[in-house]
């Protein structure tokens, strides 16, 4: 991916291809998944009650390799090519805690929310905060100076340590933003 998010920019309930229940198997999977990847959600409880044992999960598939994890017709997760699961941005914000967080400076915002990457002095400058030390390749929240909600959701192309050393370049991908398609389906 180059420049901007194309991942959720057009989606809507018309470019679903498929879905499907979820064998009991396949969602202890998910849920195993889910939790190693996002401890706050074990320790905390709240696991259980996103994603209940007793619940049916559903997999809505995209085009791209992409699948949502869908409960009572709310998209709750995402990933692609069965890489790691990403929290949609509206769990996001009902649940802020549950990853880790860096801040763009005001001068990333409109960027960030038209679906580019965040480059590094985004991340450097005044204005911008890196709330957690974080390697290469880590799930993260990007959240706009001076605002309390995440604008974003997206994965580290290199840790905060070289972000800082480097100083240029794509410092994380942006995945799914405010405003963009999936932010604008509430339900499927």
């Amino acid at each position: 991916m180059s420049g901007q998010s194309q991942l959720f920019k057009s989606f809507g309930k018309d470019k679903v291809s498929g879905h499907s229940q979820l064998k009991a198997s396949v969602q202890r999977a998910i849920r195993a998944r889910i939790a190693e990847d996002y401890p706050w959600l074990v320790e905390t409880g709240v696991l259980e009650v996103i994603l209940p044992k007793k619940q049916d999960l559903v997999l809505v598939k995209l085009p791209e390799h992409v699948q949502l994890v869908v409960l009572h017709k709310t998209p709750l997760f995402f990933s692609m090519r069965d890489g790691p699961w990403f929290p949609t941005l509206r769990l996001l914000h009902q649940y802020p805690d549950m990853m880790p967080r860096l801040r763009a400076d005001l001068g990333a915002i409109k960027f960030v929310l038209s679906g580019a990457n965040i480059m590094c002095p985004g991340l450097t400058s005044p204005g911008a905060t890196m709330h957690d030390e974080l390697p290469e390749g880590s799930a993260v929240a990007i959240y706009a100076e001076g605002k309390e909600h995440s604008m974003a959701i997206g994965y580290t192309k290199m840790s905060t340590e070289e972000m800082r050393t480097l100083n240029k370049g794509i410092a994380v991908d942006n995945l799914h933003y405010l405003t963009d398609g999936l932010w604008k389906t509430p339900t499927i």
